[in-house]
């Protein structure tokens, strides 16, 4: 299995090695947020704040739109040929997934180095905040793919579903704008996305606060979505036809 995963893991990376750029264009959406929403935000607590949602947000749109690169091999025949192989079909889902926490390390470290100029401050339990997006980008990824497998061959309704639920929880987790002052019926849906635990997570976190309920809860959360989306992908590699 660890044999396979990581055939699948570096084949997937490849493309991203031999073409970094497409690494950094994806970063423009989150870079063109921080510059129109930040300077809306208190001095004090605005970067400081703002910044950890922008990598969460980057970790959402990066792995969650990651399934269209399996649809494109469906379209070539590429994937029929992966499941045809001797490689395990669970490797297939996880080695995809895994190779998700590269991208998305890039995008928050760019991200990082680029407001650090600008004010931020990120503290040392920044490293635990990377390792949580890391778990929860897995899943995110593997969530994705499974929704490409489930849109075989219509590929309209894997862009349908996958913008349809992204700005959703783009807005309840309060990545651009703090939730705790709205009416009560968006904080209860806000609890029940796991995205506003990660959120809160990485806020404390960046922040030097450490071992907190928030943290504990985010981590939860992270192993939670990465544990459900392991499960749902590689049981729909495993029911998928060549």
């Amino acid at each position: 299995m660890i044999h396979d995963t990581t055939i699948v893991f570096s084949r997937e990376l490849r493309p991203v090695l031999r073409d970094p750029f497409s690494v950094i264009f994806t970063m423009v959406q989150p870079l063109f947020f921080l510059v129109l929403f930040s300077p809306l935000l208190p001095e004090e607590t605005g970067l400081q704040w703002f910044v950890p949602g922008m990598i969460v947000m980057s970790c959402l749109f990066g792995a969650g739109s990651t399934g269209g690169n399996l649809l494109f091999e469906m379209q070539t025949g590429s994937h029929e040929r992966m499941l045809v192989s001797p490689l395990r079909r669970s490797a297939l889902i996880v080695g995809r997934a895994l190779k998700e926490i590269v991208p998305t390390m890039v995008h928050s470290v760019l991200i990082i180095a680029i407001t650090i100029p600008f004010g931020f401050r990120p503290h040392a339990g920044a490293v635990f905040g990377l390792l949580l997006l890391a778990i929860m980008c897995v899943g995110l990824g593997a969530l994705s793919y499974s929704l490409a497998l489930a849109s075989k061959n219509k590929e309209w309704i894997f862009w349908a579903v996958q913008q349809t639920i992204s700005f959703p929880l783009l807005l309840l987790a309060g990545m651009l704008l703090p939730i705790e002052g709205g009416p009560a019926w968006l904080q209860f849906l806000s609890k029940l996305n796991p995205l506003s635990y990660l959120v809160n997570a990485e806020r404390e976190l960046f922040n030097g606060e450490v071992f907190t309920a928030n943290v504990g809860l985010g981590l939860l959360a992270a192993v939670g979505v990465a544990a459900l989306g392991l499960w749902v992908g590689t049981r729909q590699m495993r029911h998928a036809v060549a």
